[in-house]
């Protein structure tokens, strides 16, 4: 049975691509309703709640004092991790951190840090001695399709809210994390032999490979990540890329 629902499911999915037709209804390069509320979580410096159609996800900005690394004593440093638990769906399991929480940390990670809206060099405090390090945690409560984009886009504006805690540690006074620009992630997946964005639960259970396209506000490429077996070729990834773009510009 496990084997036969994703095998009855690709081929629905087939016939629904064959008629330009997703199984929820959209058209192929339509997103799910989004909602964006910030300043959510008590504890945190900076945070933001993000619910993309039935995915809910949580991102809150912490900040510690630490030693830079030796080859980049002015620079802070930047750490993202999530969190994938059995509330978020019944594939997941309790534990150590799963493949999936891994890549997904690493792939908001990397569209972040790639598009140097946070300037390194702005958290440091002592040059060699003592720098801010910025951690992003993120938890997703629902996953119910694509929580990378949702993700993504809790990462950034956590970010964008986060307030740095000086006046605890006694080196000055609270002010804004300084954040350039508003990186946004558009993923893509192979749905019945094209490629759709922003793809569901079910669409993902019967779909293949993924992309992961992280954009910044003049459309320039941060980040670039494949997700799953499979390929795609030039004219899919023009295709997609200009929608990636029309989308987070």
């Amino acid at each position: 049975m496990v084997e036969l629902v994703p095998a009855l499911l690709r081929q629905e999915l087939a016939r629904l691509a064959e008629e330009d037709n997703r199984i929820d209804g959209r058209g192929r390069w339509d997103s799910r309703d989004v909602t964006l509320e910030t300043n959510c979580l008590y504890n945190a410096e900076g945070s933001a709640k993000v619910v993309m159609g039935g995915t809910v996800v949580y991102a809150g900005v912490k900040f510690e004092l630490r030693t830079p690394w030796p080859d980049r004593p002015t620079q802070g440093s930047l750490m993202c991790g999530a969190e994938l638990r059995p509330v978020a769906g019944r594939k997941y399991e309790p534990g150590p951190p799963s493949p999936q929480s891994i890549e997904l940390g690493r792939v908001v990670d990397r569209g972040i840090r790639e598009s140097g809206c946070i300037d390194m060099e702005s958290l440091c405090i002592v040059p060699g001695e003592k720098v801010w390090g910025v951690m992003i945690d993120i938890h997703v409560l629902s996953d119910r399709g694509n929580i990378f984009d949702a993700c993504g886009l809790a990462a950034i504006a956590a970010l964008r809210t986060a307030v740095v805690p000086a006046e605890r540690f006694d080196i000055g006074e609270d002010h804004t994390l300084q954040v350039n620009g508003t990186p946004i992630m558009a993923s893509f997946t192979r749905v019945g032999g094209r490629f759709v964005l922003d793809a569901n639960e079910q669409e993902e259970l019967g779909g293949d490979e993924r992309i992961h396209i992280t954009l910044g506000d003049e459309g320039h490429l941060h980040s670039l990540q494949k997700g799953l077996k499979g390929v795609f070729t030039p004219a899919e990834f023009a295709e997609i890329f200009d929608v990636a773009q029309k989308r987070c510009v």
